[in-house]
């Protein structure tokens, strides 16, 4: 169950009340919020691929210059295609177990950030590194930005 006190900021740091059941995963050294972890669903039904979030505004900042500095395509050069297609596979199958027993409406797709091939969003593949996955593109973002990763849940 998440605390009020959570809601209220990871509020503040979405600029708009979440839409989906979350779970505050990693914490910054000030214990605020820095990753959630989304239901696959929003409260409306509605599929929501990605699974966890980077909120931390100074991780989101860091992370945003450099996608901005084509961040994207570096990725795509540096990491084996093979262990992203893994990481894609392994997230959404994670995601997938969480989806409520029956559900037949419409589902999430495609793994890391709703990507089915390659990286479209670095944000999502250090989202869930810092929560504790097996990313590739994300240990090469957490190289880039020159943090050394432990799956601690604090950042």
């Amino acid at each position: 169950m998440t605390s009020a006190e959570d809601l209220a900021a990871v509020t503040v740091l979405l600029g708009r009340e979440p839409q989906a059941e979350f779970e505050v995963v990693v914490r910054n050294g000030e214990g605020e919020p820095a990753v959630i972890c989304n239901a696959p669903l929003l409260r409306d039904g509605t599929p929501m691929p990605t699974r966890y979030w980077l909120i931390d505004p100074v991780l989101v900042a860091a992370v945003s210059r450099l996608e901005a500095s084509g961040g994207v395509r570096a990725a795509m050069e540096a990491v084996d295609i093979k262990e992203v297609e893994v990481a894609h596979q392994v997230y959404a199958t994670e995601r997938d177990s969480q989806l409520p027993p029956g559900h037949d409406g419409p589902a999430p797709f495609g793994g890391v950030g709703g990507t089915r091939v390659g990286v479209k969003c670095l944000h999502a593949h250090f989202a869930w590194l810092l929560a504790g996955g097996e990313d590739p593109v994300g240990r090469w973002v957490a190289a880039q930005l020159s943090m050394p990763m432990a799956a601690t849940g604090r950042v």
